[in-house]
């Protein structure tokens, strides 16, 4: 099965709902009315409550309570609700995928994000893009699943999705990988050409482009959310820890391991986001 292939499988594709379509048309429209999206969102009685309160949340700090879309919108800003909205429509589109631990992925993609982010602050990118990918970035491992179940069941048996090795065994086996079927999924589904770029470049990030420093971030935060998974001892990630990647962006393992936040405390009232 090529990739092309894969995206003609009806069960592959999910769809977003329509606000979700809006928000992420918004990117690339500077004029986007603020009242007809603050309308939208209202009209998802899911996706508006579930905002509303990932901005009461402990993660925002709000000084008081924010009871309507309007009022998120004017106390957090319409680019981090549209991260918002989108992120939690993207959890939402994957309701079951069979033979597959949706809480497992949905939380490490959750660390992928926060870290990301974190990351992003210091190294002077954009917090919510590099968020918001860090939610996407294996994406595609889930697209491949239910597309291709029995091929993906067959390599799970040999190393399963958290493994590091995952990604060129795809490669090896199907002659497309996760990152790629994650580039594809957001191109079909119209997020800016950026977002695709980073996702394709993740796994490889000193191959690509020096201009996409979001893709060196990416693999950072994927490194960390999987040693945190697989329980690694902070020897362990000294000795993993990707030092030519985090070198172009001027940080060491000693300034993630001192300096970051710990997981619980990044991600603090985001579990809204997939469903905890």
């Amino acid at each position: 099965m090529t990739l092309e292939e894969l995206f003609e499988q009806p069960q592959a594709l999910p769809a977003s709902s329509g606000i979700v379509r809006e928000l992420i048309s918004s990117f690339e429209n500077d004029l986007v009315s603020h009242q007809e999206i603050s309308r939208m969102i209202a009209a998802d009685q899911v996706l508006s409550a579930k905002l509303l309160r990932l901005a009461n949340s402990a993660h925002y700090h709000a000084s008081r309570t924010i009871a309507t879309v309007d009022q998120a919108l004017a106390m957090l800003g319409f680019v981090t609700v549209r991260t918002l909205v989108i992120s939690s429509g993207l959890t939402g589109s994957f309701k079951q995928v069979k033979g597959f631990n949706l809480e497992y992925f949905w939380r490490y993609s959750l660390h992928t994000a926060v870290v990301a982010k974190w990351l992003a602050g210091k190294t002077q990118q954009n917090l919510d893009m590099a968020f918001m990918v860090g939610l996407m970035h294996a994406i595609g491992q889930l697209v491949m699943h239910l597309g291709m179940p029995e091929q993906c069941a067959e390599l799970d048996k040999t190393v399963d999705p958290w493994n590091e090795r995952r990604i060129d065994l795809e490669k090896s086996f199907f002659g497309f990988d996760f990152a790629m079927t994650g580039a594809e999924l957001a191109r079909r589904w119209k997020f800016p050409s950026e977002f695709s770029e980073v996702i394709a470049a993740f796994p490889h990030p000193q191959a690509s482009d020096p201009a996409l420093k979001t893709a060196s971030i990416i693999h950072l935060a994927a490194w960390f959310a999987r040693a945190q998974k697989n329980a690694l001892s902070v020897e362990d990630m000294s000795a993993s820890f990707p030092a030519e990647i985090g070198a172009n962006l001027g940080l060491s393992f000693d300034t993630i391991n001192d300096e970051m936040p710990s997981l619980d405390e990044l991600s603090d009232g985001l579990d809204i986001l997939i469903g905890a």
